[in-house]
């Protein structure tokens, strides 16, 4: 991948954390963002339980600080050893990290997926388009909201 999210030990700012197991969505959401110069500090997480290390600072985010949070998790549903339902269950019923603002981003449009996750708390729920302009396009307006115009007590 030639875009390279943020390396999270330096404690810099992480505006967008996207959790996503496929390197091809990963490469063109990490694209569509940094075409529209939407945010420079990215952290990608490639599964459910790293994800879940990254939030609560525990393995190999150990260093890292509850306190640097981001903006927006955009979050894919079908993760390898934790699933996106269960690491949006954690994230929303802990109070540390109840408020960072949940988009779950998936190719799944089932209407359970769906229910459950608006059940779990979730702020929006996009299904990703399979054209690629469309693709880009939803990913920037939603990068644009959520990154730029949303107010959020999480700083």
């Amino acid at each position: 991948m030639t875009d390279q999210p943020t390396d999270s030990s330096s404690e810099q700012p992480i505006s967008i954390v996207l959790v996503e197991d496929n390197p091809t969505d990963a490469e063109l959401t990490i694209r569509a963002l940094r075409r529209a110069r939407i945010s420079n500090h990215i952290q990608l997480l490639e599964d459910g339980a790293e994800a879940l290390d990254f939030f609560f600072c525990r393995g190999d985010y150990a260093h890292r600080s509850m306190t640097n949070q981001p903006k927006v998790i955009l979050l894919d549903l079908k993760l390898p050893r934790v699933s996106g339902l269960e690491v949006l269950r954690q994230l929303k019923s802990d109070p540390r990290t109840q408020m960072i603002p949940i988009v779950v981003l998936t190719s799944s449009a089932e209407d359970q997926d769906m229910i459950e996750s608006y059940q779990l708390g979730v702020n929006s729920y996009i299904v990703k388009p399979v054209d690629f302009e469309q693709f880009n396009q939803a990913v920037q307006q939603l990068g644009f909201y959520w990154v730029l115009f949303n107010q959020s007590p999480v700083s």
